[in-house]
């Protein structure tokens, strides 16, 4: 086999897939049990995926958020959540977290974005969106390294 061809995960380790897969559904499970709106779930996922460059995640999030009723314009506007006033001050809250965890940087002042955060969500919501945060990361860097 060549070694320039990505490697398929799908045929080398179906059964760390099928178990991500089942932690997946148990973290959307999870969010939709603590309150928060679908439309948080697919811009945390959305965003991140763009950040990342994630182009199979990212037409993938596109669609679900479409066929939960997100709207178009949202969606264009996501890119430049921070210019525009298409977000909620909880969903920009939810964005910025977002961009802090998959990011990643030591000037990111992690105590300041959960105090904005805990102004529109309990801690149990925060853990869900930060384990939804690294759940689609870790999706990204899969897809990503099958690039």
């Amino acid at each position: 086999m060549s070694q320039t061809h990505a490697v398929k995960y799908e045929r080398e380790i179906p059964e760390i897939l099928s178990q991500l897969g089942a932690i997946h559904g148990s973290v959307q499970a999870a969010i939709d049990q603590r309150g928060l709106p679908r439309a948080i779930y697919h811009l945390i996922q959305l965003r991140a995926s763009q950040l990342n460059g994630c182009a199979f995640c990212i037409k993938m999030h596109l669609r679900e958020a479409r066929a939960d009723g997100e709207t178009q314009v949202r969606l264009d506007h996501l890119t430049v959540w921070r210019h525009v006033g298409d977000f909620s001050p909880a969903e920009r809250a939810a964005l910025a977290w977002t961009e802090a965890l998959t990011r990643i940087e030591e000037r990111s002042d992690y105590t300041a974005l959960r105090t904005e955060l805990r102004a529109h969500y309990d801690d149990a919501q925060i853990g869900a969106l930060t384990a939804l945060v690294g759940m689609i990361n870790l999706w990204n860097r899969l897809q990503i390294s099958k690039h």
